[in-house]
């Protein structure tokens, strides 16, 4: 008798949790989810090609460009070379080498961010 009345109490209890639960479930349309997506595949994808547009490429800088001002004014400020570790060498070597796997991730992650905040406007 003891075992019948948790058994059902304990039914009871499950049941009372699984309407709750189903009342607060979250469902999330499939174009909020299109855009998170492509937010995070968009900020994946330009960055290298933002790169190359500035000038940054896997043979170096390209001349006449926006990085060799930028490699330009770097030098003179640093006495005649680029410092390791500044903007300019870390951009090119990202340029070169392309994006490690934890900044593709990083990447993803705060464009799909930023698209979820302005889908949610939406």
């Amino acid at each position: 008798m003891v075992a019948s009345a948790f058994t059902s109490s304990a039914v009871t209890g499950v049941a009372k949790v699984a309407r709750v639960a189903s009342g607060c479930a979250v469902v999330l349309p499939l174009a909020r989810i299109a855009t998170v997506v492509i937010g995070g595949v968009v900020a994946v994808e330009a960055v290298p090609m933002v790169l190359g547009v500035m000038g940054f490429t896997a043979t170096g800088i390209t001349s006449s460009s926006i990085a060799a001002k930028m490699m330009s004014a770097a030098a003179i400020a640093n006495g005649g070379g680029v410092a390791p570790g500044s903007l300019v060498a870390t951009l090119q070597s990202l340029g070169a080498t392309g994006l490690s796997g934890l900044t593709r991730f990083i990447l993803g992650s705060t464009g799909s961010a930023i698209a979820a905040g302005i889908a949610r406007f939406y």
